[in-house]
C-alpha cells in the first residue's frame, strides 16, 4: 500500500464529506451552518489542492482544476460571510446565508467530480 496515495485520497474524500456536512440544512437558516465547520471545509480543500500539485498526468491536471474551482467557490463564500458578519454591519441574513450555501454547493459539485475522477483513476490502475 502506498501511503502517499492513502493520504491523497483521504484528503479528497474528507473535503467532500465536510463540504456535504456544511451544505446540509436549510439554506436560509444561519443556525444550520456552523462557521467552524466552514473553516474546516476551506482548510481541508486547500490541503487537498496542495497535494494535487504533485500529479503529472492528464487526470492529475483535471483533479487540480476541480480542486481550484472548489477553492475559488469557498474563498468567495468566506469573503461574503466575513463582509456580512463584520464589515457591512447587517449581519448574516437569510439572503446572505443563501449566497454562502450556493457557493458551497458549487464547491460540493467540484468535490464530487474530484472523487468520481479519483475512483475512475484507481479503477483504471492495473496491479
Amino acid at each position: 500500500m502506498n501511503i502517499e496515495k492513502v493520504i491523497f485520497s483521504f484528503f479528497i474524500v474528507l473535503a467532500l464529506t465536510l463540504n456535504f456536512g456544511f451544505f446540509l440544512g436549510e439554506s436560509d437558516n444561519p443556525n444550520h451552518h456552523n462557521v467552524y465547520e466552514f473553516f474546516a471545509v476551506l482548510v481541508v480543500n486547500l490541503i487537498a489542492t496542495v497535494l494535487k500539485f504533485g500529479e503529472r498526468t492528464q487526470m492529475g491536471a483535471v483533479l487540480l482544476a476541480t480542486s481550484l474551482v472548489a477553492d475559488l467557490e469557498l474563498i468567495a463564500a468566506a469573503f461574503v460571510w466575513t463582509y456580512a458578519a463584520n464589515i457591512s454591519g447587517m449581519g448574516v441574513t437569510p439572503e446572505v446565508m443563501g449566497t454562502i450555501i450556493s457557493l458551497a454547493g458549487g464547491a460540493l459539485v467540484a468535490n464530487i467530480v474530484s472523487v468520481v475522477l479519483l475512483v475512475i483513476e484507481i479503477s483504471a490502475t492495473r496491479r
